[in-house]
Formats: C-alpha cells, sequence, structure tokens
C-alpha cells in the first residue's frame, strides 16, 4: 500500500519559516515521513494547508511577483 504524502515535488525550505516550500512540513516530519503511521501522517497533512497560509505560501504553488519582481514559492 502506497504512503500518503502531501509532497509536490517543491522540495526546498523556508529559511525563515523552517518549513518545505512545497508541502509545509518541517525538516523533521519531512525525515520521520517513512516511519510513522498514517494516523499520524494524515494528522499532520490536516495541518499543512494552514501552516502554509500563515506563511502566505500556497499550496504546492508558486506566485508571480507583481509589478515584475521575482516569484515567491
Amino acid at each position: 500500500m502506497p504512503v500518503s504524502t502531501p509532497c509536490v515535488r517543491i522540495c526546498t525550505i523556508d529559511r525563515a519559516t523552517g518549513l518545505c516550500r512545497g508541502c509545509g512540513r518541517t525538516t523533521d516530519e519531512i525525515a520521520a515521513w517513512g516511519s510513522i503511521d498514517e494516523v499520524a501522517r494524515r494528522a499532520i497533512m490536516a495541518e499543512l494547508p494552514e501552516r502554509l497560509r500563515a506563511t502566505s505560501r500556497p499550496v504546492g504553488r508558486c506566485v508571480t511577483g507583481g509589478a515584475g519582481g521575482p516569484a515567491r514559492c
């Protein structure tokens, strides 16, 4: 059975927040992902959209910079 994952293949850790810019997990959560049970994975995944919203990072997407500014992922 495949492991549930929120990974969207944008695997960059934001230095300011310590969260993955793609999925919103911490490095500790990413490292432990394969060894935690499905209940714990789903609990973490339920928190991710709010984490990303709180950091102005849309889930799994880049935001185009306004007025020709750089994109943020």
